[in-house]
């Protein structure tokens, strides 16, 4: 419990004080509206007024949040300025989409008791029209201003008005109308299925937002829903005259006068005016930073169709984890796609790895060369634009004296940047960094997933070695799935010194990692630590954050699990090619380790068979993917093996 206060508390809080928010404005605008100014509405309309209004405004209220979690650099500001004071509170910043969503819910809900609410009332204002008894009071009060139509009740005029026609001619309903069909579309374009597998369905129809904002603005501005005036108050008493209708404006010593009303004064521009004016702001800083000149230094295609970028932007500034914007004006001048950072702030440019996976990615690969074999004039590759970088959980990685990194499939990325930042700070610096351990796992169902990254953790280790410090970071990679004829490849090496699929000296585990044994161990390694744990990777990879609260909670210790929301595609890279051509126009190699290492010709790798033939190991989970266990299914295939020999 004491962790899970410790990573969640203050997210529930903030939800929490939100849904009090709502709550609270529902209550105190539904009783506004049973107050003796609204006696006469009421009349007309019952409890649906207030059914109405009570919605409008949370809707205020949530309409002027629903843009801040998409300001960026706002977000950027923030996590910079609160970092130093609390990392508990710039964590929170990391799940702005999510409470955006949450936000676009509240909206969606109180939107459609909104609408409900109002057909009841087009419905009574209509009947009281077609009851045309001057005995009863809603049709007396629907005839008031029927001379001057300034001070009228009813905005339906005469019984030969329909609502349909109110609807279409009225500044509430047209705008109502836009709104509501603006709502609809961005929400059915945000499901999941839609916006995975038609992205540029989600994205152009979120820019309805506009329509949105102009149509919420206006809305109020006809004053359909009216209230008796103070003025009108004072010399009609709807607690003694509302009886005595009849006797209303007569000369025979009548106390009642005839009630005059009006609408309030619209509502909405106050509470949405300063989030959208940080919204202005944000998006004029975009298109600033867009226009600046971004220079591509180097292109690397790797197999299984993943494109590396290598580029530089005068006064660019990155840390570790961070992720950019690109956009490709020759591609599309509208869509900008994030992608994590794979470089390191110490190095003198920045990359993204970009898997090809759709149109826009395809149309990116094909502008950068990357389906012709021929090396490329770097003149003729396409424009860049780059909005960022914009920070992640992952920029707190050096803030925790011990650190868990658990990269799932294509959760890799951004982990990349946070090792090339550890050679270089601690081994070639030799800075003297808070971080003491680093502990990284990584998960990935194929092979070829492992060469990009291999070439990273065979420069770690080797340089780790040299420099004596290889206590300093314990890496553990996992394959989780392999085809039944790779299984006597594994076989007939695993006694080779260094492992041969990664080329590393640490062997490639096979299964998955039993998280409870994992988290116990650190635990138990560093007592009283506070232990940070690092998570990117698909959603079932979130798993892990309930078993490490149990295990924390059971060995007393704190451990923190940020998951970093995933923001790029799987490297499965094996040997690169080049796509700049080398010549005049052809950049310098950097000095990285890293960076020559994408040029070296990396043979196919040979297999190696598991080294728990024959019993299953306690780092393992009992099953493999298809629900067999490890040690039944490797003495089968080694079985198999044997047979054919």
């Amino acid at each position: 419990m004491g962790n899970f206060a410790a990573n969640e508390g203050l997210s529930i809080f903030v939800i929490l004080v939100w849904l009090g928010i709502n709550a609270f404005l529902f209550v105190h605008f539904y009783m506004a509206f049973l107050l003796e100014r609204w006696f006469y509405t009421r009349v007309l309309l019952g409890h649906a007024l207030s059914w109405a209004r009570a919605p409008a405004a949370c809707l205020n209220f949530n309409c002027m949040l629903i843009l801040l979690p998409v300001c960026r650099n706002l977000l950027s500001f923030l996590r910079g300025t609160i970092q130093c004071c609390s990392r508990t509170a710039a964590r929170q910043l990391d799940r702005n989409i999510t409470f955006h969503k949450m936000v676009a819910y509240m909206i969606a809900f109180h939107t459609a008791v909104h609408i409900i609410a109002h057909l009841f009332n087009f419905e009574y204002f209509m009947d009281a029209q077609l009851n045309r008894n001057s005995s009863l009071l809603p049709f007396v009060l629907s005839e008031i201003g029927s001379g001057d139509n300034a001070s009228f009740l009813n905005p339906i005029r005469t019984n030969d008005t329909s609502p349909t026609f109110v609807l279409f001619t009225s500044i509430a309903g047209v705008t109502g109308v836009a709104i509501t069909l603006a709502l609809i579309l961005i929400v059915t374009s945000s499901m999941e299925v839609i916006r995975r597998s038609y992205f540029e369905v989600f994205w152009y129809t979120h820019h309805l937002f506009i329509i949105f904002f102009i149509g919420l603005v206006f809305h109020g501005a006809g004053r359909i829903v009216r209230g008796q005036t103070f003025d009108s108050l004072r010399t009609n008493d709807p607690e003694g005259c509302s009886s005595r209708f009849e006797e209303w404006g007569s000369d025979n010593g009548s106390t009642c006068a005839v009630p005059r009303f009006a609408g309030n004064p619209p509502q909405t521009w106050k509470w949405v005016l300063g989030p959208m004016i940080l919204y202005v702001c944000e998006r004029i800083v975009r298109f600033y930073r867009s226009h600046q000149k971004v220079v591509i230094t180097k292109v690397v295609m790797h197999p299984s169709k993943t494109l590396e970028l290598q580029m530089k932007r005068k006064g660019f500034h990155m840390e570790v984890g961070q992720y950019v914007f690109i956009q490709c004006p020759s591609v599309s001048r509208l869509e900008w796609h994030p992608f994590t950072l794979t470089s390191a702030p110490e190095e003198d440019y920045f990359s993204a790895h970009i898997r090809i996976v759709g149109d826009w990615t395809e149309a990116l690969h094909e502008a950068c060369a990357g389906d012709k074999a021929q090396p490329q004039d770097a003149w003729k590759l396409p424009k860049l634009a780059i909005d960022g970088p914009f920070g992640t959980a992952s920029e707190d990685v050096f803030g925790y004296e011990v650190v868990m990194l658990v990269g799932a499939g294509i959760g890799v990325t951004p982990f990349a940047s946070i090792l090339k930042s550890v050679w270089y700070k601690r081994i070639q610096n030799n800075q003297d960094v808070f971080t003491k351990k680093i502990y990284f796992y990584w998960l990935c169902p194929e092979t070829q997933a492992f060469e990009w990254f291999a070439d990273l953790l065979q420069s770690l280790e080797a340089q780790m070695t040299e420099k004596g410090v290889t206590d300093f970071l314990s890496y553990n990679i996992y394959l989780t799935r392999w085809k039944e004829s790779e299984a006597a490849h594994f076989r007939v090496h695993h006694e080779a010194e260094n492992d041969p699929i990664t080329g590393l000296k640490q062997k490639t585990l096979y299964g998955k990692p039993n998280w409870d044994n994992e988290f116990g161990n650190v635990a138990a390694k560093h007592p009283g630590t506070k232990v940070g744990v690092f998570l990117c990777g698909p959603p079932p990879a979130g798993e892990v954050s309930g078993e490490a609260e149990s295990v924390s909670h059971r060995g007393r210790r704190q451990v923190h699990l940020q998951q970093g929301e995933l923001l790029t595609s799987c490297h499965d890279v094996s040997p690169p090619k080049t796509l700049l051509k080398p010549g005049r126009k052809h950049p310098a190699l950097h000095s990285s380790p890293f960076a020559t290492s994408t040029f070296l010709l990396v043979s196919k790798p040979a297999f190696s068979f598991p080294s728990v033939c024959g019993e299953e190991d306690a780092r393992l989970s009992p099953l493999n993917d298809d629900g067999e266990p490890w040690s039944k299914a490797l003495k089968r295939l080694q079985s198999a093996r044997t047979t054919r020999k």
